[in-house]
C-alpha cells in the first residue's frame, strides 16, 4: 500500500486526482493466520486514525476467534472503516459496499459491517439503503463488537455509535496490519475539542480525551522489543495531549511525552502527528531539538493563508500567529525542518485576494509538501449550517491547480536543497519501481530510493543525494 504521506501523486496525476487520491487513502487487513475458525477482512479508508483503529478492532476480533485475512472472498466478517471528512471517501465506500454484494451472494453468511466516521454519521441510511450492511459502529464503540457480532449472528441488525468522553482503548495491544514491519502508529489521544466550523471529526469522534501516557510508553517500548524502528504518535492534535494520574501526582503534556518515548533507545525513530497551529509551543520544539531520534519534521495544517476566512472556518489563529509558529520552527529547529501542510481552496466567500493570500503564505512557508483539496459542504458541520458555499466549482478546481501548482515548484526547490547531502534513511522496503533499489525516509518524511547493495528493510543507511523529483530523493548508500 502507499504510504500515508507522499507526494508520488504530485508528479504525474491531474489536480483532480491529486485531490481524489490525498482524500482516500486505502489499506487492506494482511493475513495471520494462526488457526482460527472465522477469517476477518478489513478495508481502512482516509487518515492514519482509522489505519491505527483498524488494528484495535483486529485485537479485540482476534479474541473472539477471527483471523485477518487479505482476500475478501474467504472472509466471513466484512468491515469497512470509513471516512467523512470529505464527499469523495463516503462515495469510494459507497460503490465498494456495491461491489462486496457480489461476494455475500456468493457466501449469503458473510457479515458486513461499517466501522467509524461514516458509520457515526450516516448509521440511519447505512442501514436502510445499503441492504448488505449489517452492523454499523462508532469509533468509540469496538469493545462492543463481539455483542454485535452475536446480535447478527441471531439474525438482527446491530448498531452502536454512542460517542464517549473515556474511551481510548489503552489497554487494547493492536494487531499491526497496516504496518511494513518497520514503523507503526501509537494513538496517544481520541477525538477533538476544535471546532473547525468544515471539520465533522468532533461530531463522529468525539469530545478530546488523552490516553495514559504510560501506556503509551508501554506501546512504544514492545514495538522496540518486537524490533521496530519508528513510532508515529497520533492524534487530532497531538499538541493539546494532556495526561493525569488519577491521585493528581502526574500530569504529562506533549512534550514531556515526547521526551518519555524518545528517551526509550536513540535508535527508536519518534514522529507525530497532527499538530494544530494554535498549540504548538516553544517546549515541544526545543524538545525536539534536544533528541536526535525525534525527526525534524512538523505536519501544521494552515488551510488557508487569509486571517478574515480563517476566521470562517474557526480555526482560532489568524496568518499572523501561523507565521509567528512557523519562524519559531525555523530559529529552533533551523531552515532544515519539514513542514507540511492542508490546504483548502474555494472556502466560503473566498475572494480572489484571499485566494492569493494562500500563495503568499505558502511562498513564505516554503512548505516541503501539502494535502490540497478544494472545498466540499460536509452535512453537519458549522459552515454547512451557516456559510453558503458560494464559489463556483471550476473557480474552486482553478485555484485548486494554482496551490499545487505552487507546492510543485517549492516542492522541488527545497528538495534541491538536499542534493550533496547526506541524509539518515531508514529503509521500508525496495522501491516501486525496482527490486534493485531500496526506499526508506529520512529526518524530514522524504522518500529516498538508492541501490539496495547489502541493505535490507530495518536498516538505517546513510545516503548521499544526487537528484531529486518533486516527490523523491535519489542517492547512493555510503558506508
Amino acid at each position: 500500500m502507499n504510504p500515508i504521506l507522499d507526494l508520488d501523486f504530485i508528479d504525474n496525476r491531474t489536480p483532480e486526482q491529486a485531490t481524489a487520491a490525498a482524500s482516500c487513502d486505502t489499506q487492506v487487513s494482511k493475513d495471520t493466520n494462526t488457526g482460527r475458525s472465522r477469517k476477518l477482512y478489513i478495508e481502512s479508508y482516509g487518515c492514519a486514525m482509522n489505519f491505527s483503529d483498524s488494528e484495535i478492532v483486529s485485537s479485540i476480533m482476534f479474541e473472539q476467534g477471527f483471523d485477518t485475512t487479505a482476500d475478501i472472498a474467504q472472509a466471513d466478517l466484512v468491515f469497512l472503516n470509513t471516512c467523512s471528512i470529505r464527499e469523495k471517501a463516503e462515495q469510494t465506500v459507497r460503490n465498494r459496499l456495491g461491489q462486496i454484494n457480489h461476494y455475500k451472494k456468493k457466501k449469503p453468511g458473510m457479515m458486513v459491517g461499517i466501522l467509524g466516521c461514516m458509520a457515526e454519521r450516516l448509521k440511519k441510511s447505512l442501514l436502510e439503503e445499503e441492504k448488505i450492511v449489517d452492523l454499523v459502529v462508532g469509533p468509540d464503540a469496538y469493545r462492543d463488537l463481539p455483542n454485535l457480532i452475536n446480535e447478527v449472528d441471531g439474525g438482527q441488525k446491530a448498531v452502536n455509535v454512542l460517542l464517549s468522553r473515556e474511551e481510548t482503548y489503552a489497554d487494547i495491544n493492536p494487531i499491526r496490519l497496516n504496518s511494513n514491519g518497520v514503523s507503526a502508529f501509537i494513538s496517544i489521544m481520541r477525538g477533538c475539542d476544535n471546532m473547525c466550523s468544515f471539520c465533522v471529526v468532533p461530531f463522529t469522534r468525539g469530545r478530546e480525551r488523552s490516553r495514559d501516557a504510560h501506556s503509551i510508553v508501554r506501546e512504544a517500548e514492545a514495538l522496540v522489543a518486537q524490533g521496530y524502528k519508528e513510532v508515529t504518535l497520533l492524534g487530532q492534535n497531538v499538541d493539546s495531549y494532556k495526561w493525569a494520574s488519577e491521585d493528581g501526582t502526574e500530569n504529562v503534556n506533549f512534550a514531556q511525552l515526547l521526551e518519555m518515548v524518545a528517551l526509550l533507545s536513540p535508535d527508536l525513530r519518534v514522529r507525530f502527528s497532527t499538530s494544530h497551529p494554535k498549540d504548538i509551543t516553544d517546549e515541544v520544539l526545543y524538545t525536539m531539538k534536544k533528541y536526535d531520534n525525534i525527526c525534524k519534521y512538523i505536519h501544521l495544517p494552515a488551510q488557508s493563508g487569509n486571517s478574515r476566512v480563517l476566521e470562517l472556518m474557526n480555526r482560532t489563529y489568524d496568518r499572523a500567529w501561523y507565521i509567528n509558529r512557523v519562524d519559531a520552527i525555523r530559529a529552533i529547529l533551523g531552515e532544515e525542518c519539514g513542514i507540511s501542510s492542508d490546504m483548502i481552496a474555494g472556502f466560503c466567500t473566498e475572494t480572489e485576494e484571499e485566494h492569493q493570500d494562500t500563495l503568499s503564505l505558502m511562498d513564505y512557508v516554503q512548505y516541503d509538501y501539502s494535502y490540497m483539496f478544494f472545498y466540499s459542504e460536509r452535512p453537519g458541520t458549522l459552515a454547512a449550517r451557516k456559510l453558503e458555499d458560494d464559489i463556483p466549482l471550476e473557480v474552486k478546481k482553478r485555484r485548486l491547480d494554482e496551490i499545487i501548482n505552487k507546492q510543485r515548484e517549492t516542492s522541488l526547490a527545497r528538495n534541491k536543497r538536499d542534493i550533496g547531502k547526506v541524509h539518515k534513511v531508514l529503509v521500508e522496503g525496495t522501491s516501486k519501481k525496482s527490486e534493485e533499489q531500496l526506499s526508506g525516509r529520512n529526518d524530514q518524511n522524504k522518500v529516498v530510493i538508492f541501490d539496495k547493495k547489502h541493505y535490507k528493510k530495518g536498516d538505517y543507511v546513510n545516503v548521499l543525494v544526487h537528484d531529486c523529483s518533486v516527490g523523491t530523493l535519489f542517492g547512493e548508500a555510503i558506508d
